[in-house]
């Protein structure tokens, strides 16, 4: 859980440093957010790939050097002397931390037997849920405290001290046989290859789609052209061959299909949620970093609260009515989102954040134990890549649609709302007249005092506009949320946690 912790931490806490980092390094904003891509990019292409290198390597072996990769790289981003040493270094940290969580997860999914395995995921499951809610605070508190490049310090101590952990407790298992090149064992360079391309365009069109206008520039078109067809072609090819870096066989498992489908939903609501909320609090309502941070923050405390307690509810029912009491808890703290106007409190924002987190503690552990139920442990590795591939793929995807939401419906509610900033509305004529009638009295001469009421009362509009388009994105997350729920009755029954698990 340490090193997962770390990984998935650093896939968020950079965000609020961008200015910085592109102040310091004379670079634009623009050219900072490849700060984040290019980790997303290697990250996303050796995550499903943690089952063929734990085959060629052995599982304890790449592991750990997986871990120091991610230590060093991150040791040296703090170091960066410029804008291209730190995206390299932020590759190599991305091809690092690719593997950590699948690794992590299929370790813990065979050293525990079945009736252990929930509280172990609800123990994993702090560090997956809890550390995309705390990056933002802690990269904050940091950035403005000390310097951005601690954001990337921070992880040196928790490598070091999962590689002392790591030697001394994690053994391979005795079924786990490795295969290397003299034993016939072959690097898929096509697979791997068009895996590492559709990917990275993948990445590209989320990161720049709305910048450049998604379908309306050639720039996109090209590159989501080049995703298609890579993406498909990976896994027609992967399918055909006997050692693939992929095993897309898993996916005939109708649970872990249904699963990872619900995984992809569930990081995609996650990390939109987790990033539009700083930036209403940020932008329209006037809260510091370090405030709109205190929001999110007692939400990831009830998740720590709620995880052991999911793990032993998992003995008593199945996995699929947990998933379902969780969606329906999430989605409400969504819905209540929704309602949110320019004049609430920090009370309000804080439940509503919290009601959400509590159904979040509700599906990661059982989504992920009604995945693995019917998985054999040898297949294990190339499961759980897939599985935390998706929630990666969610979370970008819903990030990238987040953002263009946003943009897209401030432009229609401002146009409609516009539609009323006219002389021949009474009430603008009169919010014009009391907004200038008191600007005046504050000591502004008459001409000023009406252009300043105009720009006072547009500026409220922008902010309503923004205001409601917040409320839809949120509205959106939640209907998008409840469509988990027909997939759970879509599984094949298993009681709850018991015995020893029984393949089928």
């Amino acid at each position: 859980m340490l090193a997962t912790f770390m990984e998935v931490l650093d896939t968020s806490v950079a965000n609020v440093a961008l200015p910085h980092i592109a102040g310091n390094l004379s670079a634009s904003l623009d050219e900072s957010t490849w700060v984040l891509t290019s980790y997303l990019v290697a990250n996303a292409i050796i995550l499903p790939m943690g089952g063929w290198f734990s085959m060629l390597l052995g599982r304890k072996r790449f592991y750990m050097i997986c871990v120091a990769l991610f230590t060093i790289s991150s040791f040296m981003c703090g170091l960066a002397p410029s804008l291209g040493a730190l995206i390299f270094f932020r590759v190599l940290q991305g091809l690092g931390g690719g593997a950590l969580q699948p690794v992590s997860q299929a370790i813990l999914v065979e050293s525990f037997p079945r009736e252990k395995q929930g509280m172990a995921m609800a123990i994993f499951g702090m560090g997956v849920v809890v550390a995309p809610v705390i990056g933002p605070t802690l990269g904050g508190w940091l950035t403005d405290d000390y310097s951005w490049r601690w954001i990337f310090y921070i992880n040196i101590p928790i490598g070091i001290l999962s590689l002392v952990l790591t030697s001394f407790l994690i053994f391979d298992p005795p079924y786990l046989v490795r295969r290397g090149f003299k034993d016939g064992l072959k690097i898929d360079y096509t697979g791997f290859g068009l895996l590492a391309l559709g990917l990275g365009a993948l990445e590209v069109v989320l990161d720049e789609g709305q910048k450049e206008d998604w379908l309306g520039s050639h720039f996109i078109i090209t590159f989501g052209v080049i995703m298609a067809v890579c993406l498909v072609a990976v896994v027609f090819w992967e399918l055909r061959q006997k050692a693939p870096i992929i095993d897309f066989h898993i996916l005939k498992d109708r649970n872990y299909a249904l699963a990872t489908l619900s995984m992809l939903v569930l990081g995609f609501v996650l990390y939109a949620s987790t990033a539009l909320m700083p930036m209403l609090l940020q932008s329209l309502l006037g809260y510091t970093a370090l405030l709109s941070g205190l929001v999110l923050s007692p939400g990831g405390i009830v998740v720590v609260v709620c995880l052991p307690v999911v793990g032993m509810l998992l003995r008593r029912f199945q996995a699929r009515w947990l998933v379902i009491f969780g969606v329906l808890v999430s989605s409400a703290g969504l819905f209540r989102m929704a309602k949110f106007s320019l004049g609430i409190d920090y009370q309000t924002a804080l439940y509503s954040r919290m009601l959400q987190s509590l159904g979040l503690a509700f599906l990661f552990v059982p989504i992920s134990a009604a995945a693995f139920a019917y998985i054999p442990k040898e297949r294990t590795g190339y499961a759980t890549g897939l599985f935390n591939l998706a929630r990666n793929i969610g979370g970008s995807s819903g990030i990238a649609t987040a953002t263009t939401l946003l943009a897209r419906r401030s432009q229609y509610h401002q146009s409609v709302l516009v539609s009323h900033l006219t002389p021949y509305d009474p009430g603008y004529r009169e919010a014009l007249a009391s907004a200038a009638a008191m600007l005046h009295g504050r000591g502004a001469s008459l001409p000023d005092a009406a252009a300043q009421a105009q720009g006072l009362i547009y500026g409220n509009m922008q902010r309503q506009a923004g205001m409601l388009a917040f409320s839809d994105a949120f509205w959106v997350m939640g209907v998008l949320f409840l469509l988990i729920v027909p997939l759970m009755f879509l599984m094949k029954g298993s009681g709850p946690v018991k015995g020893p698990l029984v393949m089928e």
